[in-house]
């Protein structure tokens, strides 16, 4: 595959910062704001408003990052996985009025759930049981706007998991991210395969990529270069699979200097 064109992940201010060179390439860009728990439950009538004044334009792809502050989709109550069905609905109602195709959702599983897959056998069908159920309106929900969930890797550990969970379910508008800081961590502090492994992993159903760097402790979110990700096996990675990920990249802070971060990963490319 050709690698997409590279976006990034915003905020309103932060968008409006570099809103001329996300717009003279159409970049992909990833809507941040909604993701904390007191505004994705409020009235967000103004911030979207404003959004769809200031995304004027924007040609690219665009999405959001869905709610997940509390929110495991597998948890086994019932009448808690209502309340997560809720907020995400609500999400999806935010990208559907700022035009977005893809919304970032957390996936549950954890390193606690590789080590007890004998002693607690029953566990993880349990949880895709869960998650499938958790899942189910907001899937039918994205396939009625044109949207896709992405199931991001979190404290993932098996790179293979969040896949069989994507598999099992089986949904057109259902697939896989890596945020490439995430799996290098858990290599480095939990013995997980290395990144380009989780790509490889995830081929076949690989939709979004955020790309951060770490350095190997703390989810720092720097910019590619900057920690201790080697880049080139995880962008020929992602050359060697058949589908086009979007590509975007998330850091915390420093956005003005995107151009230049993204030019320098080209020349990896």
């Amino acid at each position: 595959m050709a690698l997409s064109t590279i976006g990034a992940a915003v905020e309103f201010d932060s968008y409006l910062s570099i809103k001329n060179w996300l717009c003279e390439s159409d970049r992909p860009i990833e809507i941040q704001d909604f993701v904390m728990p007191d505004v994705i439950a409020g009235d967000c009538s103004d911030l979207i408003g404003q959004y769809q004044a200031a995304l004027d334009g924007h040609n690219g792809p665009r999405g959001i990052h869905g709610p997940f502050f509390g929110l495991e989709l597998s948890n086994p109550d019932r009448s808690i996985r209502a309340i997560i069905q809720e907020r995400f609905l609500k999400g999806l109602e935010i990208a559907e009025a700022l035009g977005g195709t893809h919304m970032v959702i957390h996936s549950p599983f954890t390193m606690w759930n590789v080590l007890n897959r004998r002693n607690y056998p029953k566990v993880e069908a349990q949880m895709f049981e869960a998650a499938a159920d958790c899942l189910a309106p907001a899937l039918a929900r994205a396939q009625d706007i044109g949207c896709t969930l992405m199931l991001e890797n979190i404290e993932d550990t098996d790179p293979a998991t969040r896949v069989d969970l994507v598999r099992q379910i089986n949904h057109p508008n259902l697939k896989v991210p890596i945020d490439t800081g995430h799996a290098d961590l858990a290599h480095n502090n939990y013995n997980a395969p290395p990144v380009p492994d989780f790509i490889a992993a995830a081929s076949g159903h690989l939709g979004h990529v955020h790309l951060q760097d770490v350095d190997g402790y703390a989810d720092r979110h720097w910019h590619p270069g900057e920690g201790r990700i080697n880049w080139d096996p995880v962008l020929n990675g992602l050359d060697a699979i058949e589908e086009t990920p979007r590509l975007i990249i998330e850091v915390r802070d420093r956005l003005k200097i995107l151009p230049k971060t993204v030019a320098w990963l080209e020349t990896l490319i």
